[in-house]
């Protein structure tokens, strides 16, 4: 089977390649109704953990489960190693091992409660290509990485999200592409995070030319937002409700707000069912004008994210005499939360005709990555490091500290198994080497700004006195006379995670680290 894989914020979407085409795989609800996602969500009672439909539904019976959403914003986290224990309900539980599980319980369901043909999926190997978003830390691309595997499936790649949905464009708009018309950006609002892309689309080869988003921005806070609407509306504190009715009101508001077209005028909200005894009875209503007023902000900030790109665009026309729009096809909208008619009304009031919706916008990315596994679609991608990467080094002899950016947002991501290496070479001036290793989405001035993550804090021994040892803490750093050759390889691989390599070449060992393991 091959098959695209996107774990999303509030539902992942699984499609597969089939002859050519890229068909959404369904899972069976709890009520033996056929679903085109399978659920985001973990509950949790006494150290026991439910996944998908199954937390859904343990949740809804049983009010001594505690039901986390969106768990998927834990990987926005700067810590968020494999390790790092995060709470669902009063149960504490290591992230890599919360997605390991909910991964086992997905490639359950598409073994046993999903769609997918032929009569051996139950052991056929689930070949896939999975995506994070484009922004993601290297913490957040490894633990995710790693989690597939360890869950049983068989990832081929790791790809950005815009640039898989630009795959869905080629393979759903080649018509508007022209030898002169050839640029396309993404706009892919999701239910957690917000992320563009510039991508150059010549036949099948898709080159990413400048990333941009919003790590913790998505369709989860317009939710929110409508939530406090309706509490305001109905005088009651949203502080004050129950973690149950607080995601029951959630529910109601989330699927309202999917429902709503760009002729609805109101959303209604039925308190007995969401609150209970914890709310007043009745139905409460909120005015759609209302509650686009308070989204008009979040997106305001995705388009103001997304204008570095369509500047990049326009100063590179300036240069070949052109304007914006000579060479781009259009602009892309993508991802669950963009189907609130306000993104589309927004985006057009400003870009005008150039903006195209996809008519599949929560399953895009699945679709572009069920072409990027099939090997006879035969696309190309040429992506970019959409961080930048570096450590922080002693300058002027200790008296001042600069940031040595290693790889920048413009750095290559290798194509197919290649890695794009990086290496320092200087002679150490103390008997401890301590590496402060860091993300960022900017640079200025030479300093990291923008969404920044202390991505590692390595201490190593160059000192012939300390040989080997691997314990350091307790070691206090001095400066050193003629210390020993040192070499650092910064290794960039294929699914844009960094791997180091720290040399004492005098006296011969090393060691070599993952970002984010």
């Amino acid at each position: 089977m091959r098959l695209g894989v996107d774990f999303g914020t509030t539902r992942t979407v699984v499609a597969c390649a089939d002859r050519g085409n890229y068909p959404i795989v369904s899972f069976l609800d709890g009520a033996g109704d056929a679903q085109d996602w399978f659920p985001s969500v973990v509950a949790a009672r006494n150290g026991d953990f439910l996944f998908g439909f199954e937390a859904l539904a343990a949740a809804d019976r049983d009010p001594s489960y505690t039901l986390v959403r969106s768990f998927k914003r834990f990987l926005s986290d700067p810590h968020a190693v494999p390790g790092k224990l995060v709470r669902v309900g009063s149960s504490s539980i290591a992230i890599g091992e919360l997605l390991t599980r909910f991964f086992i319980a997905l490639e359950e369901a598409l073994r046993t409660r999903s769609n997918l043909r032929g009569p051996s999926k139950s052991k056929a190997t689930l070949r896939s290509v999975v995506a994070v978003p484009a922004n993601a830390h290297g913490a957040q691309r490894f633990v995710t990485l790693d989690a597939f595997r360890q869950a049983g499936f068989a990832p081929a790649s790791m790809l950005n999200e815009p640039s898989a949905a630009g795959f869905e464009y080629t393979h759903r708009h080649r018509d508007t592409l022209t030898s002169k018309r050839d640029h396309v950006v993404v706009y892919d609002l999701g239910g957690g995070t917000f992320d563009a892309s510039l991508l150059r689309m010549r036949g099948r080869r898709h080159e990413v030319q400048g990333t941009a988003g919003i790590n913790k921005l998505g369709g989860d806070d317009f939710d929110d937002l409508l939530v406090s609407l309706v509490c305001d509306a109905a005088k009651i504190r949203k502080e004050a409700l129950s973690t149950i009715a607080r995601e029951r009101l959630v529910d109601q508001c989330r699927d309202a707000k999917e429902r709503l077209n760009p002729s609805s005028r109101k959303i209604s909200i039925d308190l007995d069912a969401a609150l209970g005894p914890e709310g007043a009875s009745g139905e409460i209503s909120v005015a759609v004008a209302d509650f686009y007023e308070a989204c008009g902000p979040l997106v305001a900030r995705t388009i103001e994210a997304m204008a570095p790109l369509m500047t990049r665009l326009e100063g590179a026309n300036r240069q070949e005499g052109e304007t914006i729009g000579d060479d781009l096809a259009g602009i892309y909208v993508v991802g669950g939360a963009s189907e609130l008619p306000i993104v589309a009304r927004a985006l057009r009031a400003r870009f005008g005709r150039r903006v195209h919706r996809s008519p599949y916008p929560s399953a895009a990315i699945a679709i572009g990555l069920a072409i990027a596994c099939d090997d006879d679609a035969a696309f190309e991608l040429a992506d970019r490091y959409a961080r930048t990467f570096g450590v922080f080094r002693e300058a002027a002899a200790g008296s001042e500290i600069t940031f040595d950016a290693i790889f920048t947002s413009d750095t290559p991501i290798p194509e197919g198994k290649g890695r794009v290496t990086c290496r320092r070479d200087y002679r150490a001036a103390h008997n401890v080497g301590h590496y402060r290793f860091f993300e960022c989405t900017a640079v200025e001035d030479g300093r990291p700004s923008g969404d920044m993550t202390m991505s590692g804090d390595i201490l190593f021994p160059f000192d012939v006195k300390l040989g080997q040892a691997s314990d350091l803490s307790h070691v206090l750093v001095e400066r050193i006379v003629a210390g020993p050759r040192v070499e650092e390889e910064y290794a960039l691989d294929e699914n844009g995670i960094v791997a180091i390599t720290i040399r004492n070449v005098d006296l011969g060992y090393e060691r070599s680290f993952r970002l984010g393991a």
